[in-house]
């Protein structure tokens, strides 16, 4: 009977050393979905990535064109040309084809590429944020995906905050006029 005691007083001595514990850790919850879609370093990456492309999209997209209309003019033109120069023109016509094909791939491929690498730099600025607000603020977790989260919990605001005040303190520098040099 007293050996029976002991073990429930020990066995309830170790729950309440759990509870204890667990009640002494501090757990958050941070959207990372909600920073990717509103910090300023995704906007600026994706404006990077326009900006770098878009030439080469708008140089695409004019010879489409141009291939379109030679399309066109060979429809209009074939019923009256020879054999050798409607063969002629219908091999040219499919070696523009494959080229912007292999152009539109190249394009795509690149702009992909070129995403996943500012991805991967805006999604480690946002980590390396996410564990400095974390630590400032006392939590021992973050976690990402949640059934269910309190609002209390959630530091997703204060993270987005810190973020947009990165993003404000790296851009003013950038757009500040450049001193003139004095003149003696």
């Amino acid at each position: 009977m007293q050996k029976k005691l002991v073990a429930i007083f020990c066995a309830g001595a170790l729950m309440l050393g759990f509870v204890s514990a667990a009640q002494a850790q501090k757990v958050g919850f941070c959207d990372f979905r909600r920073l990717a879609s509103e910090a300023p370093q995704f906007k600026d990456a994706q404006q990077t990535i326009e900006a770098e492309f878009q030439p080469r999209y708008k140089q695409l997209q004019a010879q489409q064109k141009d291939f379109e209309a030679k399309v066109q003019k060979y429809q209009r033109d074939s019923a009256t040309m020879a054999e050798a120069e409607r063969s002629k023109t219908e091999r040219d016509l499919r070696d523009v084809q494959i080229s912007l094909g292999r152009k539109q791939k190249e394009l795509e491929e690149d702009a992909q590429l070129r995403q996943q690498e500012l991805g991967h730099t805006v999604e480690a600025q946002m980590f390396a944020e996410v564990e400095r607000v974390a630590k400032s603020q006392g939590y021992d977790l973050i976690v990402r995906d949640a059934a269910f989260r309190s609002d209390n919990i959630d530091i997703t605001a204060s993270v987005l905050a810190s973020l947009q005040a990165k993003a404000k303190t790296s851009v003013a520098p950038a757009t500040a006029p450049a001193a003139k040099p004095a003149s003696k």
